[in-house]
């Protein structure tokens, strides 16, 4: 079992109490002195201590010494919170092994009530560094917040977004519900494109990538920002091949100064990997129109 189920079935309804009690005293403090959260905790300050020493041994919490004593939530103190919640609305039921690790961020299979399998995608901005995240995301740079609020950030961006573009009918895994910074979607049996070496159409996918970036940019009004062979999930049944995009949290809005740029160059990164890969020679002038709804074929 994975170390966040691990450290989840460890913990009690107190502890999720005072890690609760940590993570709204953050909004006002850096590290939440001990008073503030014996104040709010509702129990006796021997036992006040004794959860927080618990979830200091378990990493769910950092502890200050200094002028004050005061404490604030890890990455996997956060991990917990955005877990509870996600359980007691009866979205998650369990959590598998991990599927991959990105530059910001975790995804694991999961298991939903009623053994429907699930992706859950753990955001961890901040794993680079504060200056990249403010260059490719550009609501990062508008913000003076610290990494937990560009996370959860980041979770709510990735979720709204991927219910527009599956409203809009764009090839997006099925989003169905977040909680602070995780997201958790349909679980789509794919290959990541960069790894699909045999497609029964090449041509096909790509036009089907393409129209995608075309509903997302028409009828939702973003773009993805980020686009390569590495976040698109290619789904085959039978003779069937779906290109799935994923990784939306970076999108900027259509009428972001950059939104061209950046459009232009998702375009051209996955045509010349079309071209490279499997020798489809696709227009960039024509597939950048016809993304933008000026042409009505690539």
């Amino acid at each position: 079992m994975v170390l966040i189920a691990v450290t989840y079935k460890k913990l009690v309804p107190r502890d999720f109490r005072v890690l609760s009690i940590v993570e709204r005293g953050m909004r006002k403090y850096e590290y939440v002195p001990l008073e503030l959260i014996e104040r709010h905790a509702n129990m006796p300050s021997t036992h006040v201590a004794a959860v927080l020493q618990k979830l200091n041994r378990l990493r769910l919490v950092k502890r200050r010494l200094g002028d004050y004593v005061g404490y604030r939530l890890t990455y996997m103190g956060l991990d917990m919170l955005a877990l509870r919640s996600l359980v007691e609305r009866g979205v998650l039921e369990a959590l598998g092994e991990r599927l991959g690790v990105g530059k910001e961020s975790d995804v694991y299979y999961g298991l939903a009530p009623g053994g429907e399998r699930v992706v859950v995608k753990f955001h961890r901005v901040g794993r680079t560094s504060f200056q990249r995240v403010a260059r490719v995301r550009h609501y990062a740079a508008r913000l003076h917040a610290d990494w937990f609020m560009l996370a959860k950030l980041a979770g709510q961006r990735e979720y709204r977004a991927l219910e527009d573009l599956f409203r809009a009918g764009a090839l997006v895994p099925r989003p169905l519900s977040y909680s602070r910074h995780v997201v958790v979607t349909e679980y789509i049996e794919g290959i990541e494109l960069y790894a699909y070496r045999s497609p029964v159409d090449p041509e096909a996918i790509l036009v089907k990538i393409l129209e995608t970036l075309r509903r997302a940019y028409l009828d939702v009004g973003i773009v993805h920002g980020d686009l390569s062979e590495y976040n698109v999930l290619v789904s085959m049944v039978g003779e069937e091949e779906t290109p799935y995009i994923i990784d939306w949290p970076q999108y900027v809005e259509r009428d972001f100064p950059e939104a061209e740029r950046l459009l232009a160059r998702d375009v051209e990164y996955i045509t010349r990997f079309f071209a490279k890969r499997y020798d489809v020679e696709v227009s960039l002038e024509k597939a950048l129109k016809y993304v933008k709804g000026e042409v009505e074929a690539v």
